[in-house]
């Protein structure tokens, strides 16, 4: 199995192993699909920009050996050599599998996909071949997301204070170069004063990523079915990955469930709604009331199980995580319609 993971992928990008010149990178992280391959091209090649030296091709227009031809091609000028190829619906597992059997000296090919299913055709026959690798790039987890936000700190000489990391992890999306960009977006206008707050983030990224989530989110915990089927199309639409949607409900079924235990011990509903939802956009406060009367204590712990049920099961079924997301969203905008 040449699937890498994790450290792997990472240490594979920034130093390509010469013994295994074949590298496919799929998933359904666009932005991450394509971060990658630009940094294995520019890791592979001495100037991406020069056509001798990099060969980009459509794998719906090329002919079956037309790979293998360009791949084993020797330098006109000498230097390295790079194929990359933007798979489409045309099936190349056959071209990679001949390639495999007798792999370029000089050359990387580099393979970009998008989603591909466990049984797909070419993503079989790169993981069968020793001399490949597969490059999986899956939506980034908090954890992830975690991370890079103190990359692109540390790179822009800013810090962040703890609440306001924890914000913008929670309005970032499924596309890690829209994330990059918004997180530089972010150091820009942090720019020289060292330190990142929450208001900082509110001001500049809010608008952008919120996003079509918390429309989505609240319709589900406010009992609008209807309401939620449009803004969940609309947030698929744009790129938002299930995952990252059951993420967020999941998140934001703790925050109600913590705000209503607090008004049973007495806290008023305000000052449990703006202690449990810091940097809660002021126009969301009526909505998230809403969700407070219509959904009783127990029954949250149970949403809350039920979504990290869900969460589990996107994530080990991909192809099926669209279908998961969405029933069990529209399963809790009709729970929450219930009296009791």
């Amino acid at each position: 199995m040449t699937a890498l993971k994790g450290p792997e992928i990472d240490a594979y990008v920034s130093r390509p192993d010469a013994s295994r010149p074949i590298a496919l990178v799929y998933g359904p992280d666009a932005g991450l699909v394509r971060e990658r391959v630009e940094a294995l091209v520019k890791a592979s090649v001495d100037d991406p920009a020069d056509p001798f030296a990099l060969v980009r091709l459509d794998g719906d227009a090329i002919e079956p050996g037309r790979i293998a031809e360009e791949a084993h091609t020797v330098p006109l000028f000498g230097g390295r050599r790079a194929v990359w190829i933007k798979a489409g619906r045309s099936n190349l597992a056959a071209a990679v599998e001949a390639l495999a059997a007798d792999p370029p000296r000089d050359c990387r090919v580099v393979v970009e996909a998008g989603e591909l299913r466990k049984d797909s055709a070419l993503r079989l026959a790169c993981e069968k071949a020793r001399n490949a690798v597969v490059l999986p790039c899956y939506v980034d987890g908090d954890a992830d997301l975690g991370r890079l936000v103190d990359q692109e700190m540390r790179a822009a000489g800013l810090t962040i204070a703890d609440d306001a990391k924890t914000l913008v992890v929670s309005l970032l999306g499924g596309d890690r170069q829209a994330s990059r960009g918004e997180l530089r977006k972010l150091a820009l206008y942090g720019h020289g004063r060292g330190r990142i707050e929450a208001d900082d983030v509110l001001a500049v990224i809010a608008d952008a990523s919120a996003l079509a989530l918390d429309d989505v989110i609240d319709a589900a915990f406010a009992g609008k079915p209807a309401a939620f089927d449009s803004e969940y199309a609309r947030a698929r639409a744009a790129g938002t990955h299930p995952d990252r949607v059951i993420t967020s409900a999941l998140r934001h079924a703790a925050q109600l469930h913590r705000a209503k235990v607090a008004i049973e011990s007495g806290r008023s509903a305000q000052d449990a709604v703006r202690e449990g939802f810091r940097g809660l956009f002021f126009r969301r406060e009526p909505t998230v009331r809403t969700a407070l009367t219509a959904w009783t204590t127990p029954r949250l712990a149970q949403a809350m199980a039920d979504l990290a049920e869900t969460a589990t099961a996107v994530r080990r079924q991909n192809d099926l995580a669209d279908a998961l997301a969405h029933r069990a969203l529209l399963s809790l905008s009709l729970k929450a319609r219930q009296k009791r």
